[in-house]
């Protein structure tokens, strides 16, 4: 039986991986202690965090699933 869902399991798992890598990488940046969030934190740390987290979602996306050999 031909599942409805338009992504498949390896998809939406990537899909929440992304979800918690953004999460984390904006906590990263509201929890740096410099003023304003100019230090390490900030600026470097959480926006890769960030980056990492929106690349995984386009991947979770455009990633299609090996055909299987019947």
């Amino acid at each position: 039986m031909e599942s409805k869902l338009p992504f498949g399991k390896k998809n939406y798992q990537l899909m929440i991986i992304g979800v918690v890598t953004l999460t984390l990488g904006f906590i990263i940046m509201a929890n740096d202690s410099e003023p304003h969030g100019f230090g390490f934190m900030g600026l470097y740390l959480g926006p890769i965090v960030t980056m990492a987290g929106f690349l995984i979602e386009i991947w979770a996306i455009l990633h299609t699933p090996e055909a299987k050999n019947k």
